[in-house]
């Protein structure tokens, strides 16, 4: 019964590990090539019919819309807003922690994950802050 206890404590972490983001992996790829897969038979069966269908504006029609600058700025700019938010409230949360429960333990985490976030969108909004200025000066330079 031991052994099973321990095949059993062996075998989870390693479905969780290895198994669970291979998966994860495969579906993703699979489904971005069916995807391909079903746009490419549309294509051929217009090349095929013949019927007057201009394959190259057929082909643009099926890429993927592209974000504009303007929308992958403010992207950027509510992803380092909500990120540092996090970071600033997990902040206020493990000092609340600290200051209350001295004996807890609590706090720690909190201020790593305070540390992480406001990272993350400090991050955000320095790039958002530099690439405006570049993405306002080309549109000036095409005015």
């Amino acid at each position: 019964m031991e052994i099973i206890d321990e095949l059993i404590g062996l075998i989870v972490p390693i479905a969780i590990c290895v198994v669970l983001p291979v998966m994860i992996v495969w579906l993703i790829s699979r489904r971005l090539i069916n995807a391909d897969n079903k746009r490419t038979e549309v294509l051929i069966e217009a090349i095929k019919s013949n019927a007057g269908i201009d394959a190259d504006k057929l082909a643009e029609a099926f890429h993927k819309p592209r974000l504009s600058d303007v929308e992958i700025l403010n992207r950027r700019l509510l992803y380092g807003c909500v990120w540092t938010l996090l970071g600033v409230m997990s902040g206020i949360s493990a000092i609340i922690f600290a200051c209350t429960e001295p004996w807890s333990n609590i706090h720690n985490p909190l201020m790593l994950f305070c540390g992480l976030c406001l990272a993350i969108g400090i991050g955000f909004l320095i790039v958002y802050f530099v690439s405006r200025r570049i993405v306002l000066g080309n549109s000036e330079k095409k005015d």
